[in-house]
C-alpha cells in the first residue's frame, strides 16, 4: 500500500491529516499518562517502549493516515493526537492488517470488522480482569506496602501464562465456530441461519436495585451470569450476550435451547439467593454478525421473556414444531396417549418424550402481532410436567 500525504524526511503531520482533531473535540483524559509506574507497567504489557507518534506509526507501517485512523478507533483506541505513544507493535499489527488488504484476502471493509470485533472483545476481557481479578490480588498483603509494590511483579508474572490461556481459548471456540460454518447447509445459511434462540431474564430485578448495596447486586449479577453461563456450554449452547439481569443465548437446535431453559429455571428456583427466572425462546432464522444475533426470531424470543410468568419458559410456535417434529415432545397430549395405547397393545415400547408442551392463550405482541405462546415443561409419565 501506498502512503499518503507523506513529504520525504518529514516526521510531522501534515495539516491535512484526517487525524488531527479539532482541539475542541479532543478527550483529554484519553492523552497518554506520564505517571513513571504507568509508563513501566505498559512497557512490560507491550514489550517495547514509546517511539512513534500515529503519524509516523502509520508511515514506518506504509499505511495512509486515513486507514491507520480507521484501524485504531475501530479497535477502540482514542485519539491522541500526536503524542509520542504507540510502539513497534502498533506498527506490526497496521502494517498486517494492511498486508492481509494488500493480499486480497480480506477487503478493507472486512479488515476493519476484524479490528472492531477483536477490539470490543479483548476490551470487555482487559475491564473484567482489571476489576474483578488483578484489582482484588494487588491488595497489599503487609501494613505499609502500597499496590504498586505489589501490582509490577504480579503482572510480570501472570502475564506470559494469561496470554498462552488466551490463545489457547481463542483457537478452541475459532475451531468450534468453523466447524459449525462448515456444516451449514450453503453459503446463505452462513450467514441467515435457522438457530433457537433464547432470552433468560430475571424477575423483579429493578426492585432489587434499589433494596441492595451496590456490591451486592454486582455479587448477585456476577453470580446469574456465571451459573447462565455455565449451563449454556455445558449443554452445548453459545452465550451470546449478558445484559445484567438477562442473557442471550443460541443453540443450533430447539432441543438442546429448551434443556437450556428449563435446566436455567430449575437451578435458579433452587438457590434462595436469587430472584424468579423467566424465559423465552424462539426459533427461525437469525442474522449473525461480529458474535451478535439479530432479526425477528430474537425479537420474538424477547418478547415471550418478558410475557413469561415467573419461573416459566415461553417458546413460539416454531420452536414447538421442531420439538414435535424430533421427537421432544408429543404433538398433542391425545396423540401421545393414542400412541402409548397402540404400543401397549402391540407389545412395543412407548414413545419417550423429553418435553411437554401447553398452547397458552393467544395475544398481541408489540411489533409482531398475535402470538400463541406454547408452555414448555419437563414430561413426567404419560402427562405434561
Amino acid at each position: 500500500m501506498t502512503v499518503d500525504n507523506i513529504s520525504s524526511g518529514a516526521d510531522e503531520e501534515p495539516p491535512s491529516s484526517p487525524y488531527r482533531t479539532p482541539h475542541h473535540e479532543v478527550d483529554h483524559t484519553a492523552e497518554p499518562t506520564n505517571d513513571p509506574l504507568a509508563i513501566r507497567l505498559e512497557q512490560l504489557i507491550l514489550g517495547a517502549d514509546r517511539r512513534y507518534t500515529p503519524f509516523q506509526a502509520a508511515r514506518t507501517a506504509g499505511v495512509s493516515m486515513e486507514l491507520a485512523s480507521r484501524f485504531w478507533r475501530a479497535m477502540g483506541f482514542p485519539d491522541i493526537g500526536q503524542a509520542k505513544a504507540l510502539t513497534e507493535a502498533d506498527v506490526l499489527a497496521l502494517r498486517r492488517l494492511a498486508g492481509l488488504v494488500e493480499a486480497g484476502l480480506l477487503s478493507e471493509p472486512m479488515a476493519v470488522q476484524v479490528a472492531r470485533s477483536t477490539g470490543q472483545t479483548t476490551a470487555r476481557l482487559a475491564e473484567w480482569q482489571i476489576d474483578s481479578f488483578l484489582a482484588g490480588l494487588t491488595e497489599p498483603p503487609e501494613p505499609g506496602m502500597t499496590r504498586t509494590e505489589v501490582t509490577y511483579p504480579l503482572v510480570e508474572l501472570l502475564l506470559p501464562e494469561l496470554e498462552e490461556f488466551l490463545r489457547y481459548v481463542w483457537r478452541r471456540q475459532l475451531a468450534a465456530a468453523t466447524g459449525r460454518v462448515v456444516q451449514a447447509a450453503d453459503d446463505e445459511e452462513m450467514v441467515d441461519r435457522r438457530l433457537a434462540v433464547g432470552f433468560a431474564d430475571l424477575v423483579g430485578f429493578t426492585r432489587l436495585t434499589r433494596r441492595l448495596e451496590e456490591e451486592e447486586l454486582g455479587e448477585l449479577v456476577e453470580a446469574f451470569e456465571t451459573t447462565c453461563a455455565d449451563l449454556v456450554a455445558a449443554h452445548g449452547g453459545r452465550l451470546i450476550k449478558t445484559l445484567g439481569d438477562e442473557v442471550l443465548y443460541a443453540a443450533d437446535d430447539a432441543g438442546t435451547a429448551a434443556e437450556i431453559a428449563l435446566r436455567l429455571i430449575e437451578t435458579m428456583s433452587n438457590d434462595e439467593t436469587m430472584p424468579e427466572l423467566r424465559v423465552g425462546i424462539a426459533f427461525g432464522t437469525v442474522t449473525t454478525r461480529m458474535g451478535d444475533v439479530f432479526g425477528t426470531t430474537v425479537n420474538l424470543a424477547s418478547r415471550l421473556t418478558s410475557i413469561a410468568p415467573k419461573d416459566t419458559v415461553l417458546v413460539d410456535g416454531a420452536l414447538a414444531e421442531e420439538l414435535g417434529r424430533h421427537g421432544d415432545a408429543p404433538v398433542s397430549e391425545s396423540e401421545a396417549a393414542a400412541e402409548t395405547e397402540r404400543a401397549e397393545k402391540s407389545g412395543e415400547e412407548p414413545p419417550v418424550y423429553r418435553f411437554a408442551l401447553q398452547p397458552m392463550w393467544q395475544r398481541p405482541v408489540r411489533g409482531l402481532g398475535v402470538v400463541e405462546p406454547w408452555l414448555l415443561t419437563r414430561r413426567t409419565t404419560g402427562a405434561p410436567g
